[in-house]
């Protein structure tokens, strides 16, 4: 990937100054004196790139370029076309201010004028496999309605009191001095699973399919014992 930047610099030199030489090595005082030098000073962070794809990998490179010549005045020249070029190239990040004199004591060499150029390094991450569906998507929505009913027992006889129970909806109330109860909103009859009645020590479970409706309501008969 570096490698790759290295060429593009390379080949970026050749257009705006000619046939100079180029040279990547750690500047010396031999390599100043002919031609260009791009040194990879340093790596540094880079903001995520933006796209519709997975974000790819990304970080920076910046590259200290110092220029050498027959004479300073033609120095001069070809570092001049080299920043002007650079702050036209869009994905130049081209950084003029001073070069620390901390870096020139650590590479031996006397100030000289410079400038940095930072790069982005990218590589791209592949997609995870998604699988795709292959048959539409059906949804079914259950409609909910009030239930409404009526406990009595022998000779129709309302129980008022009567604990009424649909445990697979965890739902209970109880019934009024009528004998009535009603659920306000529960899914069809055929999803409410069975009902219990509690009433007068009595228990009495009864599934959906065996419950009697009279006149839009459903009517549980308790066989309640006498006495």
């Amino acid at each position: 990937m570096i490698d790759e930047v290295d060429q593009r610099l390379k080949a970026w030199v050749g257009e705006v100054v000619g046939d100079a030489s180029v040279s990547f090595a750690v500047p010396e005082r031999g390599t100043l004196t002919d031609g260009v030098n791009l040194y990879l000073l340093e790596l540094g962070a880079a903001p995520p790139a933006r796209s519709v794809r997975r974000v790819p990998l990304q970080f920076s490179v910046c590259y200290l370029i110092t220029v050498g010549a027959e004479s300073p005045q033609r120095a001069h020249q070809l570092l001049g076309e080299l920043v002007f070029s650079a702050l036209e190239t869009p994905d130049f990040e081209v950084d003029l201010s001073p070069i620390p004199l901390e870096l020139w004591t650590a590479l031996a060499l006397p100030p000289r004028p410079a400038f940095r150029v930072r790069l982005s390094v990218r590589r791209e991450r592949e997609e995870p496999h998604i699988r795709r569906v292959r048959f539409p998507l059906v949804t079914q929505t259950v409609p909910n309605e009030a239930l409404l009913g009526r406990v009595v027992g022998p000779g129709d006889v309302p129980i008022p009191g009567a604990l009424v129970e649909l445990p697979t909806l965890k739902l209970s109330t109880r019934t009024d001095a009528r004998g009535g109860f009603r659920f306000p909103l529960v899914p069809s009859r055929a999803s409410i699973g069975r009902l219990e009645v509690r009433a007068k020590g009595e228990v009495l479970q009864v599934g959906a399919e065996a419950l009697s409706s009279e006149e839009g309501q459903l009517v549980i008969r308790m066989p309640l014992k006498e006495g």
